[in-house]
């Protein structure tokens, strides 16, 4: 792949540490390894915990026990996502829908 190519693609991910809260870990899956993205994610002091591609060279260290248990928040959004309120977006003032999914992933939580 070439490297005009991979700017593109890493665009998105690129603006994301500048967005970030605080948080000391960021789980993601194999699509955002890039050795940018994770000088960016250390720079804002966010440990990545992302597995390195197949086509990468040198493997890369990341907490594989973390990782596996991404599920849980892949299974939370599947669950939001059944919500017919928060699928359809019922809401169109930006703080009510956040209300909603808020309230929403936190009776999820609970059950």
């Amino acid at each position: 792949m070439s490297q005009h190519k991979c700017k593109r693609i890493y665009t998105g991910a690129a603006a994301l540490p500048g967005s970030l809260p605080g948080a000391e870990w960021l789980i993601a899956d194999r699509g955002y390894d890039a050795d940018r993205f994770r000088e960016a994610l250390k720079d804002k002091g966010i440990k990545p915990c992302i597995p390195g591609r197949k086509s990468r060279g040198k493997a890369v260290r990341y907490d594989k026990r973390r990782y596996e248990r991404r599920n849980r928040i892949e299974i939370m959004f599947g669950r939001l996502k059944d919500r017919r309120r928060v699928a359809t977006r019922y809401d169109r003032c930006a703080k009510t829908f956040l209300s909603a999914v808020a309230l929403a992933a936190t009776v999820l939580f609970w059950l």
